[in-house]
């Protein structure tokens, strides 16, 4: 089977065409098709002053090798209204979500071997009349998955999170017992079937400082999450923790862990962020596909101008790769 991979660029305003460009001056180990609009890719390219054909291909006819360098695949894609780099345009929401559904469907078709996503405009989208929080949500709805979990990948450290975009008084009274086992089993089952790590070993964020202190600075440890991760390890997991989050990141723990699992969004990815930004990537596991993403947003004030640093898209590819191989 030929191991194929969808890309889509995005807010079509922002720098997510232009990461697909130059992706694309570079030969690819395997064929890589970006959703989008060919007339766009053209004008963006020639902005930027980067000579790349533009190979246009359709779901029936599909490339079985990888595009040479300075080469591009493209499912082209209806744009309803002229882009401006760095000009959002409302009308233009319809063609990010049609993209995604191309995408995403793609994947589950067998058509694809996994996406990657270059940033959308969440604004935009919901100004254009439909709701929309990002990525994740939207896939999630399309694929039927019940509960996806959110991680991020850097060298050397993945974090993944109970709670992800929750205002912080809201999030001790969403680490549940039934949300800390869903997602560590979809962690622990993930690592295995997408990574190829036969027995994960996961450490387990607290949520109060010092992992509560034996009760003293929260009680969430004793009440919900150490039960919880009993009940896991007796079904074979490999848990350590709850561990106080401000020893857990050090060298020693993390070079004996294949991941974290942290509480809440700013308890992890403020440390992976340190680590790794700008070669970080974003990968939404739970599903039925694979998915990765770039670890930023569409900065669209550096659309078109050719400086911008495309590291976390080279890392979002190489990681579908890995993951869409491995699995």
């Amino acid at each position: 089977m030929t191991l194929r991979f969808a890309l889509t660029p995005g807010e079509p305003a922002g720098i997510g065409p232009d990461l697909c460009l130059m992706m694309a001056q570079e030969a690819q180990p395997y064929p890589v098709i970006a959703i989008s609009n060919l007339s766009m890719l053209q004008a963006r390219a020639h902005q930027l002053g980067l000579n790349i054909q533009l190979v246009e291909v359709s779901p029936d006819h599909l490339p079985e090798q990888p595009a040479a360098s300075n080469c591009l695949y493209v499912w082209d894609t209806p744009l309803p209204a002229p882009v401006v780099a760095g000009q959002l345009e409302q009308d233009n929401a319809s063609h990010v979500l049609e993209t995604l559904t191309r995408a995403g469907q793609g994947c589950l078709d067998g058509l694809f071997s996994a996406m990657i996503t270059a940033p959308a405009h969440k604004g935009i989208i919901n100004q254009a009349g439909v709701p929309f929080s990002g990525h994740t949500e939207f896939l999630q709805q399309l694929t039927g998955a019940p509960r996806v979990v959110m991680m991020l990948a850097t060298h050397g450290l993945r974090v993944a999170l109970v709670t992800t975009h929750l205002p912080l008084r809201d999030v001790a009274d969403a680490v549940t017992p039934e949300r800390i086992e869903s997602v560590t089993r979809i962690l622990h089952r993930d690592l295995q079937d997408k990574f190829g790590i036969q027995d994960p070993h996961i450490l387990v964020c607290g949520l109060n400082p010092h992992a509560g202190e034996d009760g003293h600075l929260g009680r969430e440890e004793l009440d919900i999450i150490i039960p919880t991760l009993e009940r896991l390890r007796a079904d074979g997991l490999n848990l350590t923790g709850p561990l106080p989050a401000d020893t857990l990141f050090t060298p020693m723990n993390l070079k004996q862990c294949d991941a974290v699992l942290a509480m809440y969004h700013d308890q992890g990815l403020p440390v992976l962020k340190h680590k790794g930004f700008g070669a970080a990537v974003n990968i939404t596991l739970g599903m039925p596909i694979i998915r990765t993403s770039v670890d930023h947003g569409t900065a669209l004030d550096l659309a078109g101008t050719g400086n911008i640093d495309s590291g976390s898209m080279q890392i979002a590819l190489v990681t579908a790769y890995q993951m869409a191989a491995t699995r």
